[in-house]
Order: structure tokens, then C-alpha cells, then sequence
């Protein structure tokens, strides 16, 4: 049986508590009878928040500490950003809801008002991300690429300050109400984001029957099967945080879309390549797309990551 009080686990930025207390808005008039805490936790990905996701390394930087405090059974579930999960999930753990996916696109905020096309060359524009490093120099080489960390008001606060514009997940600026700040919604004719970008992942002990049964009701078909193609990809590319692979996948009549990019970080070079087949089978149109790209090249990209 569920105490009546759980205990949610939550990264302590704004963002983060925004999405979860959205997923909370929807819990609570289910369960009525149970009173719903938020815990802070500190990750590492907060503490080296001067230092580049690259240099970091590792997957999960957002998520062990909150891990870990499931294990000690000091909270009951978390709420992530589904990106910042690992591609391979710990087997003690397991993702009893995936859900809420908004825009997944890449958002590019601009001090003047200039679309990222429209900016002057060696303007200089921020962004903490590999991936979203090589599609901006692929789009405009012209342009200066900055390391960028820190929460989304840091960011932000960036914009004019020293930098012409930054890249950022459209999903982080529409939950926080801030659309107003987007100058344009990035196509993904030329963006793709990153794996997971846009959803939220509900996660608990694989063994708390109770807790499962609770969050399931909250999980969204089509986007688990989305997002489950997404990080198949990554795995079947030997891929994580540190590498510049994008893909997006979307369940559309019946069909999922999956999409995908691989490329070098200076933008030299892009891979990109689509399939569509069942969304019953995420991880065979995956294997599908990922053949297609070693099929195109991407083998040697991925080799030259780790010479």
C-alpha cells in the first residue's frame, strides 16, 4: 500500500520544478488521498555548472544523485527531462510513465530580433551543446559558436550581454511561459534535437509495484514509442551525451517517423538520414536507420570520435 505521503524527487532549478509540479497537477485529483512532497536534489550537472557538458563526460550527470536517493528509498519516483536520462537505464530502475512532450524543436533567442540566418557574420552565439554546435556551424560557418552552461535565466541573461543569441530547447522556454522570448522556432530541416527533447520521464524502483501502478496512468503511448526509437538509435550508434547525434521521432497515422543526424562538431561534415515503419517495434526502425547511416558514412565519423 502507498503511504499517504510520497515523496517526489526534482533537480532544484526553476525548470525543473515546473515540470514537476505539472506532472503533480495531473496526479493530485487522481489521488486525493495522498500527500505529494517535493525533494531537491543536487546533481553534478548542477554543482560544475562553469564546466562544459564535454569536459564533464559521462551519461546520467543530471540523474545519479537522484538515483541514488531512490536507492536509499528517500523519495518515492522523479521527474526528469527525458534528455538527460541515459540511453541504457539501470536495471533497478524503471520508467513508469514517459509523457507531456511539447515542441521538441530548438529555439534560437536573439538579442536583436535577427533570425539565426539573418545575424551579421563572426556574430557569436551560445550554446552548451555539441550536437546544436554542429548544426549552427553547418547552417552558418560564418558565426562564432560560444560554450554556454548554466539554467535557463542564466542562459538567458546571456542574450546581449556578450553574445548575439543562444539555442536552447523550445520545450524549456514554452513550459516556463517564456514563448515570447523565441525569436524562431529552428526548422528541422537543418535541427534536429536531442533524443528524449520535449518529454518528461517518470522514474522509480523497477520493484515498487505501488508506485508503478500509480504513475502509469500517466504515460503517453505514442510518445514512449517516439523517444524509445530516439535513444535505440543512440545505443545502436555506440552514442551518448557527448556525442553530436540528433534524432527525432514522431508516431504520425499509424507510422512513426524517425530522423536523424551524425556529424562533425565543426559542422564539416553531416549525416543525415529517415525511416518510417510500425511504432509496435521502435527498436528495429531504429536498427533500420542506423544502417542507413553507417550505410552513408557515419562509421567514419564515429571512428574519428575515438581516435
Amino acid at each position: 500500500m502507498i503511504n499517504r505521503s510520497v515523496i517526489v524527487g526534482s533537480r532544484g532549478s526553476r525548470l525543473a520544478l515546473v515540470q514537476t509540479e505539472l506532472v503533480l497537477a495531473d496526479l493530485r485529483p487522481r489521488r486525493p488521498d495522498i500527500d505529494f512532497r517535493i525533494k531537491t536534489v543536487k546533481t553534478r550537472g548542477d554543482r560544475e555548472h562553469a564546466t562544459s557538458l564535454a569536459a564533464i563526460g559521462g551519461e546520467g550527470i543530471f540523474v545519479k544523485e537522484i538515483e541514488q536517493e531512490l536507492l536509499a528509498g528517500r523519495i518515492d519516483f522523479a521527474v526528469h527531462s527525458l534528455k538527460d536520462m541515459p540511453t541504457k537505464l539501470d536495471p533497478r530502475f524503471c520508467l513508469a510513465a514517459v509523457c507531456m512532450r511539447v515542441d521538441a524543436r530548438d529555439a534560437f533567442v536573439s538579442a536583436s530580433g535577427e533570425r539565426l540566418s539573418e545575424l551579421r557574420p563572426e556574430a557569436m552565439v551560445g550554446t552548451g551543446s555539441e550536437r546544436r554546435s554542429a548544426q549552427i556551424r553547418a547552417f552558418r560557418p560564418d558565426i562564432r559558436v560560444v560554450p554556454l552552461r548554466g539554467n535557463i535565466d542564466t542562459r538567458l541573461r546571456k542574450v546581449g550581454s556578450g553574445l548575439d543569441g543562444i539555442v536552447i530547447a523550445a520545450a524549456a522556454l514554452l513550459r516556463m511561459g517564456w514563448a515570447d522570448r523565441i525569436t524562431e522556432f529552428l526548422p528541422m530541416e537543418s535541427f534536429l534535437p536531442a533524443a528524449g527533447q520535449g518529454a518528461l520521464a517518470i522514474e522509480t524502483s523497477a520493484s515498487n509495484r505501488d508506485i508503478i501502478d500509480l504513475l502509469t496512468p500517466l504515460d503517453d503511448w505514442s510518445v514512449r514509442q517516439s523517444v524509445q526509437a530516439e535513444r535505440a538509435l543512440l545505443r545502436e550508434l555506440g552514442g551518448g551525451c557527448r556525442a553530436p547525434i540528433a534524432v527525432h521521432g514522431q508516431v504520425d497515422r499509424g507510422q512513426l517517423e524517425l530522423q536523424a543526424m551524425l556529424g562533425r562538431t565543426d559542422g564539416s561534415r553531416l549525416v543525415r538520414a529517415r525511416e518510417a515503419g510500425s511504432p509496435d517495434d521502435p527498436e528495429a526502425l531504429a536498427a533500420q536507420l542506423a544502417r542507413r547511416l553507417l550505410s552513408l558514412g557515419a562509421g567514419d565519423l564515429i571512428r574519428r570520435r575515438g581516435q
